[in-house]
């Protein structure tokens, strides 16, 4: 579908949002960046992979690539709280075990820099990752971490500093800490994170058909009164 005609369908739905729906979802969007994504690499626990996703949801990252080399991603619907419902969840799921290669390729053909986080001699505190550049955080499972392919292929890894006699946070509380200082960061610092005008566009449509019952029937009346074309 053009974006003009994306742009009609909005114009046709949106009346049957509440005006606080509206406002909601276009203050939302100018939050949101693609500027920061998240990679889950084969998280099997359902509240750690629910409670990301909320988390990223609430500091603005709309994309979250999941891995699934051994484990199914399958999130809790009482934790997400229908968070998932407004990101875009990208899953690598092919039989060879390949996934994570496959999702790291995509992500360097798409521009980004992959940074896995764990302890590694050639890391840094997650308050000293520049972001000069668009950027990809990679979590791992909390009993086994980060696979070997991963960190293989990671441009550069970051941790997080702790003065306690735990070894390691919870996944889900690294991921709200991590994307707490790195979104504070970016917004302050770079101009490239908001979405570009066509994102916007895309989002905004399938957020508000998200916000409609019956939207199936009513694009399509819509569709037959106006002889759209799909």
């Amino acid at each position: 579908m053009t974006q003009a005609l994306k742009k009609e369908l909005i114009s046709h739905l949106q009346q049957f949002v509440t005006d606080e729906r509206l406002q909601k979802i276009n203050s939302v969007l100018e939050a949101r960046t693609r500027f920061l994504t998240v990679v889950l690499e084969d998280l099997y626990q359902p509240h750690n992979a629910s409670a990301v996703l909320r988390s990223c949801d609430c500091f603005g990252i709309q994309d979250i690539h999941i891995i699934e080399n051994g484990n199914e991603f399958s999130p809790n619907k009482g934790i997400t709280i229908g968070s998932d419902q407004w990101l875009s969840l990208k899953k690598y799921n092919e039989y060879d075990g390949q996934n994570t290669r496959r999702c790291f390729q995509k992500l360097h053909q798409k521009g980004y820099r992959i940074i896995a986080t764990t302890p590694h001699e050639q890391d840094v505190t997650v308050d000293e990752l520049p972001l000069d550049e668009k950027t990809a955080i990679v979590f791992g499972s909390e009993l086994t971490g980060l696979s070997d392919e991963a960190m293989a292929q990671a441009d550069g890894f970051v941790k997080i500093p702790m003065v306690g006699f735990s070894e390691s946070f919870n996944i889900s509380v690294s991921a709200a800490l991590c994307l707490y200082e790195l979104s504070t960061r970016m917004r302050k610092s770079c101009d490239s994170w908001p979405l570009r005008d066509n994102e916007k566009v895309n989002l905004r449509l399938d957020w508000i058909r998200n916000s409609v019952r019956e939207v199936e029937m009513i694009e399509k009346r819509y569709w037959a009164e106006n002889k759209g074309d799909l």
